[in-house]
């Protein structure tokens, strides 16, 4: 059995995430700060008979989400799949012209600290096994920057790249990287982005490792 390791996991697109990636058979790793909420989403997935276990930890922090990304692949089996969506936080929203440089130290460690080092964790794994994905997932502001949102319309597009290269550097070695846009709100009667949708979409972005960038529906104008 191979591990889907879920970074940010939370009650909505997480939890569907998961629970897709778990009925197709793989054990679940629930990484996120609040262990209150993991075990709730522990038991959730439990109840459909899906392995799943939780492992808090902090994404500005490598130390501990290094240490959850090992005990994961240590007691579920080797993270055949990475999913990097953990929801940015509200202070990351300032518009920019009241944006500082202090101001961005958060956003990047979350975007791009918090990535890489997901990644260093689990790409071992994944190069015994000859085969793995990385899947990145963004709003809009990773492709089109918002001047409201400035902190992770930076932090969204240094993602963006991180993961483009990725998916160049990796292709030889069968480890797709790939990145869903999601331009609007997660919600359950969202017809493209509602949580059970986006988690099969994120599935058959795994299964058919076609292309780098995926949008969930078409940017507004």
């Amino acid at each position: 059995m191979t591990t889907f390791a879920l970074v940010g996991a939370g009650p909505g697109l997480g939890l569907a995430t998961a629970r897709r990636f778990g009925t197709a058979g793989h054990a679940v790793a629930l990484i996120a700060r609040d262990a209150e909420k993991l075990d709730g989403l522990t038991a959730d997935l439990a109840r459909d008979g899906i392995q799943a276990r939780r492992y808090p930890a902090d994404v500005l922090d490598v130390e501990s989400l290094t240490a959850a990304l090992y005990a994961a692949a240590a007691d579920l089996g080797p993270v055949e799949i990475l999913q990097y969506s953990p929801v940015p936080q509200a202070h990351f929203m300032k518009p920019v012209l009241d944006t500082g440089a202090d101001d961005l130290d958060a956003p990047l460690a979350f975007s791009v600290k918090g990535p890489v080092t997901a990644v260093q964790a689990v790409l071992t794994g994944m190069r015994e096994l000859g085969r793995g994905t990385l899947l990145f997932v963004n709003g809009s502001s990773a492709v089109r920057p918002n001047p409201k949102v400035a902190g992770t319309s930076i932090a969204f597009a240094a993602e963006s790249a991180y993961a483009r290269m990725l998916h160049d550097a990796l292709a030889p070695e069968n480890i797709h990287a790939a990145q869903l846009i999601i331009p609007g709100a997660i919600r359950p009667d969202a017809e493209h982005s509602s949580p059970d949708v986006l988690a099969q979409r994120l599935y058959d972005i795994h299964t058919t490792r076609d292309g780098f960038r995926h949008y969930s529906e078409p940017l507004p104008d």
